[in-house]
């Protein structure tokens, strides 16, 4: 009788010294690094396709919203896809739709072409985020979760950081086509590395498609995030903002009523029964936006008020990932004797008193102040978010991780989006009636000032709540190292 044969990813951790893990760690960064970078690529590059594709009117507006409408439908499915059809075939599945979406976008003639690609992009990049990072977590055990976390910081923060730089450096000295085809060498080493080496996966817990799920929370998510992102420039009283926000709001409602009375939910609510879970993504809601607010805020600033090219605000900006990546190993070592609670705690309070001098700044403000200020930051969002990713899981079972993760997106998804609608609708009702109306540079600078201030109050506050709510007991799976069976 012959040994059974070992997987291949068994035999290259064995050949590499590594752990099965690792590898699981290497594909999710590389899918999740061009998933997030290339919104802020294409956010910088905006001006430029309104010019190649002669829009003058507010079409472009649709190279964006097309995307984000698409994760809106995929995201909150990608639980339920992954744990039915296998999180490795799904996570492959997404990258391999994204990558090919990339290069149908650089190949574009026409707007209309261009939107439809993006819609397609927003397919994979949908189901990018949420069933990698069920995948991390299951391959962790719950003690080494602060671990993971640090693996997760490495997309999240330094690819919408690099975004701006990239694609400044790309559309400045090549064509505006390589903001979509940088994402293509990257995908083909993900899906091919992914497709050798990891292992498949499935739960038997997944159940039948929940129908009523996909259509209400696709919908009605869709229509939430079309609000906010129109509410700044529109107003939140124009008919389309209340039509379409009223409107994802009252499915959402029915969404709720739903889900709880179905046996396999696509959207698991009864999650959030665990107060761990809970509390975590009430923090994570106050922080992320403000979070995804200041990132939507600073380059605007910096090009806006103080003249930087795309490049050279990316560059400024750029400090605040290398901060979070000098320290977030630190914090998930701390993360077994602190605990979330204090470290959460200090990370956001802090963060807010480093965002402060951004409410008070004048025009003749030094590039090295800029710099400072972003480091700072980077510092103490380090200690939010490592323990926060870390104990958000903490005791979600290994069935559950899936739905949690697709709750947690889509979650993180409306509180970036809200943050950057509530925040844009100050900067923009203020610029145009602190002095009158006549939209002076003066009134600009004051429609930021307040602008960032709310960033900082959003990020205080949840420091606030964590301190309150946040219980190191309920995370002690991931705090206490536990022996290893053999």
């Amino acid at each position: 009788m012959t040994a059974p044969s070992t997987h291949l990813a068994d035999r290259l951790a064995t050949r590499l010294g590594i752990e099965y893990k690792w590898i699981v760690a290497v594909v999710f960064v590389l899918g999740l690094f061009i998933d997030i970078m290339d919104t802020t690529i294409v956010n910088v590059a905006i001006p430029t396709l309104a010019s190649e594709f002669k829009v003058t009117g507010t079409g472009i507006e649709w190279l964006v919203l097309g995307y984000l409408l698409s994760l809106a439908v995929w995201i909150p499915a990608s639980g339920w896809i992954g744990d039915k059809f296998g999180a490795k075939r799904t996570f492959l599945f997404a990258l391999f739709i994204f990558t090919v979406a990339s290069v149908l976008c650089g190949t574009a003639t026409s707007l209309g072409q261009m939107i439809a690609f993006r819609i397609l992009q927003g397919v994979g990049g949908g189901m990018l985020t949420p069933v990698g990072t069920a995948m991390l977590f299951r391959a962790f055990p719950p003690q080494e979760r602060a671990r993971a976390s640090t693996v997760l910081i490495i997309p999240t923060v330094i690819a919408p950081a690099l975004g701006p730089i990239v694609g400044g450096l790309l559309i400045d000295h090549t064509s505006w086509r390589w903001i979509f085809y940088v994402n293509v060498p990257i995908g083909l080493v993900g899906f091919i590395f992914g497709a050798l080496f990891l292992k498949e996966s499935k739960e038997a817990t997944a159940g039948k498609f929940d129908v009523p799920g996909f259509l209400l929370s696709g919908i009605g998510l869709a229509g939430v995030l079309y609000a906010l992102s129109q509410a700044p420039d529109h107003g939140w009283l124009s008919p389309s903002v209340l039509l379409t926000g009223l409107g994802g709001l009252a499915l959402f409602a029915l969404l709720v009523v739903v889900e709880t009375r179905v046996e396999q939910p696509m959207l698991a609510f009864r999650l959030y029964r665990e107060r761990m879970f809970r509390n975590s993504n009430t923090i994570n809601t106050l922080s992320y936006g403000s979070f995804a607010a200041f990132l939507f805020l600073i380059p605007q600033f910096l090009q806006i008020m103080l003249g930087y090219s795309a490049l050279d605000s990316g560059l400024a900006t750029f400090p605040q990932a290398l901060g979070i990546i000098l320290v977030s190993r630190i914090v998930g070592r701390l993360y077994h004797t602190v605990g979330p609670r204090r470290l959460v705690t200090f990370g956001l309070i802090t963060c807010s008193l480093c965002s402060l001098p951004m409410a008070f700044i004048s025009l003749d403000v030094s590039s090295w102040t800029i710099r400072a200020l972003m480091l700072g930051r980077g510092l103490s969002m380090a200690f939010a978010f490592v323990p926060l990713q870390a104990a958000t899981y903490a005791n979600i079972t290994p069935s559950d991780t899936g739905r949690a993760s697709a709750i947690f997106s889509t979650q993180r998804q409306v509180s970036a989006a809200l943050g950057v609608a509530i925040l844009s609708t100050v900067y923009i009702s203020l610029s145009k009636h602190a002095g009158g109306g006549d939209n002076s540079i003066d009134d600009r600078l004051t429609g930021f000032h307040w602008a960032f201030l709310g960033s900082v109050v959003l990020m205080f506050v949840g420091g606030i709540v964590a301190h309150i709510v946040l219980r190191d007991s309920d995370a002690a799976s991931t705090m206490h190292p536990q022996p290893t069976r053999g």
